[in-house]
């Protein structure tokens, strides 16, 4: 990969079609206000799910999941907030994941209901 945007839309689309690949129906990618962005917003049956995608080389500086912190999550929250404001979704529950890719071992990882 060239640079950090390419790397995160090749993860970006990596993580979409995985979300499709399990069923999920993908409503919105790279929702984005002033505030802050969510990669993509997906429905698995009811369930809205609010997904960051962290794409890496390797696991060698950390996991890709560290980096969504407490204050990064806070912005998830609010940026999710005006979504459900300006959409009308029918959902039972509100889930927030974070997909971890590594292309050294093509390897996606997904964690549901992370914070």
């Amino acid at each position: 990969m060239k640079n950090t945007k390419q790397l995160g839309n090749f993860g970006e689309t990596e993580a979409s079609n995985y979300l499709k690949s399990k069923r999920y129906v993908i409503l919105d990618r790279n929702f984005r206000i002033r505030q802050g962005e969510i990669d993509i917003i997906a429905l698995q049956q009811n369930i809205l799910c609010f997904i960051e995608v962290k794409t890496r080389k390797n696991s060698d500086f950390g996991l890709a999941c560290e980096a969504v912190n407490y204050k990064k999550q806070q912005k998830i929250r609010f940026v999710a907030s005006v979504y459900l404001s300006t959409h009308k979704i029918k959902y039972k529950e509100i889930r927030f994941d974070v997909i971890e890719i590594y292309t050294d071992t093509q390897e996606i990882i997904h964690l549901e209901n992370t914070f």
